[in-house]
């Protein structure tokens, strides 16, 4: 799928204090202020991972807003890969999964 001119995905593994300080939740309402797709999970090694759709300045600023993280995270690493973006309108939590999980 073909993401539409001035669109992109970004899919993050976020590394660092990220589990247990309100990671996801936050994710999910900065996301959603921006009116960005895609959704955010833990993962079992205790990275946090989320998949970023949108119009490329909001998905930036979403990255940047995901390299400090909420008050108490501690980002240590962001790892960014380009992705598809095949993902239904909105953004959501989803369960934690394991490291070795196929890609969902």
């Amino acid at each position: 799928m073909m993401l539409e001119d001035g669109y992109k995905a970004a899919r993050l593994i976020i590394s660092g204090r990220v589990q247990g300080v309100f990671f996801r939740a936050w994710t999910v309402e900065n996301a959603q202020k921006l009116d960005l797709d895609g959704w955010v999970r833990n993962r079992a090694d205790g990275t946090v991972e989320t998949l970023i759709v949108g119009p490329e300045n909001l998905v930036d600023q979403m990255v940047e807003l995901c390299s400090k993280g909420p008050e108490r995270a501690i980002v240590s690493n962001i790892e960014i890969f380009e992705a598809i973006g095949i993902t239904p309108k909105g953004f959501v939590q989803k369960p934690t999964v394991d490291v070795d999980a196929r890609r969902n």
